[in-house]
């Protein structure tokens, strides 16, 4: 037990914070505890340009408080963020980059009037996804302002914690069910998970479209959600012309996953599956093992998925 490793993911929104502690290994999962705590109205608000913790007492008071529930006692995380504090995109580039640093500069240049922030003042990363055969790069890419992503950091570090990694819930989300869908080359996963509707699209193991939306106060099951699904796959299909894959997934929280799943199922015009976070973790003894209770956590969960 000295060397059993563990890993700490936490997901923050306006609503609050919520934390998952993993142990076991990558391709064995076993979830030791939850915990979260709700933010009062203000204290977070989702920004691409501001800084996005509005109560830092009030905020460090609550994360301290729910961490405290895991009688945990290392401060080294996975935090996950809400899609809408940043931008995630596909690329196509052509030609190689001689380097990280000359590909980060190029990448500026071709989006500075396609994102709603100054590209100088933004944190970017990409990976490389593939490399046709004429030459041109397919690249993912994921920008956050320093402004907002800087906060989180040192809010966190004032706190005492150690932010090792940061991204965005909609990659945390796939990163739990990975084990099943990477077995297929390809899939359409859809979910809807804290008020964001989301659309991710991958053909021989690369995502080849992706679309996260948020949708405040709107139910998963409503009229407009169907809209953005459906108007979302009509656009992936006329992109891609020819895509006709069999392999839909969905996610919704538990009391309406069922509907949620119909609804993706008849935009797609196939059978769409359900996954659960359930399936893919095993509880501990002071874990929740049913999928209402696990629900709330799953971006955690995803996150830290990543340090195990």
């Amino acid at each position: 037990m000295l060397f059993t490793k563990t890993s700490l993911g936490v997901e923050i929104n306006p609503s609050g914070v919520a934390f998952a502690l993993l142990g076991g290994t990558a391709v064995a999962p076993r979830l030791e505890r939850v915990a979260s705590a709700s933010f009062a109205a203000g204290t977070v608000r989702c920004s691409l340009r501001e800084p996005n913790i509005h109560d830092t007492q009030a905020f460090i008071d609550r994360f301290q408080g729910a961490h405290n529930l895991l009688l945990h006692r290392s401060k080294r995380l996975s935090l996950t963020l809400p899609d809408s504090v940043g931008r995630v995109t596909l690329l196509d580039m052509e030609g190689r980059f001689k380097n990280r640093e000359e590909g980060l500069d190029m990448i500026r240049w071709k989006l500075k009037k396609n994102v709603p922030f100054e590209t100088a003042d933004t944190h970017l990363d990409y990976q490389v996804l593939s490399i046709r055969e004429n030459g041109e790069m397919a690249l993912l890419v994921a920008m956050v302002s320093r402004a907002v992503i800087g906060q989180y950091e040192e809010v966190l570090t004032a706190a005492g914690f150690a932010p090792a990694r940061i991204d965005f819930n909609s990659f945390n989300l796939y990163r739990v069910f990975d084990p099943r869908l990477t077995l297929l080359e390809d899939s359409i996963f859809v979910f809807y998970y804290n008020n964001s509707l989301g659309i991710m699209a991958y053909y021989n193991g690369v995502p080849e479209f992706m679309r996260v939306k948020e949708l405040s106060g709107i139910h998963a099951v409503d009229d407009r959600v169907f809209m953005e699904i459906n108007n979302s796959l009509l656009v992936y299909r006329e992109r891609f012309s020819g895509r006709h894959t069999a392999n839909v997934f969905c996610m919704a929280p538990s009391h309406v996953a069922s509907t949620f799943c119909g609804m993706v199922a008849e935009s797609a015009g196939t059978d769409a599956t359900l996954l659960e976070a359930k399936t893919f973790v095993t509880p501990g003894e002071e874990a929740p093992g049913d999928q209402e209770s696990l629900f709330p956590f799953s971006a955690a969960i995803g996150a830290a998925l990543r340090s195990l």
